[in-house]
């Protein structure tokens, strides 16, 4: 079975599109358009398998991505979280909090390079199989 990655951002056009290119390199892809509710599938267990890595944006509503890793973090030290952002400064906003951090734009292949390494470097990850 692929690696299960959950995508969150609000921009549901950028999600898709993110998801889309995801999805052809194997992946299973689980979108979120708000990250408080992301959080409380989280807390509750919800997902359907083991969510392998997080890519989230960092500027959205209610709940930015530095606060979403911070409350991710307290019951998933260890998982993977990718952020992506336009915002060169929002990088010092995960000091200390275990992300990679990724400019946009992002090129396809910038955004699989990144993604295929922190799955296979995460602890019992499963390689994608392209169908």
């Amino acid at each position: 079975m692929a690696a299960t990655l959950l995508l969150i951002d609000d921009n549901a056009i950028q999600a898709a599109t993110r998801q889309t290119i995801l999805k052809r390199a194997g992946y299973f892809v689980i979108a979120a358009l708000n990250p408080a509710r992301a959080l409380e599938q989280f807390q509750g267990g919800d997902f359907p398998t083991e969510i392998r890595l997080v890519i989230t944006d960092h500027l959205m509503p209610g709940l930015n991505g530095s606060d979403f890793v911070r409350a991710l973090r307290k019951t998933h030290p260890a998982l993977p979280v990718m952020v992506i952002s336009g915002l060169e400064e929002a990088e010092q906003e995960y000091d200390g909090l275990n992300v990679t951090f990724r400019m946009k734009p992002l090129l396809p292949d910038q955004l699989l390079a990144t993604v295929h390494q922190l799955v296979r470097d995460s602890p019992g990850s499963v390689p994608p199989t392209v169908n």
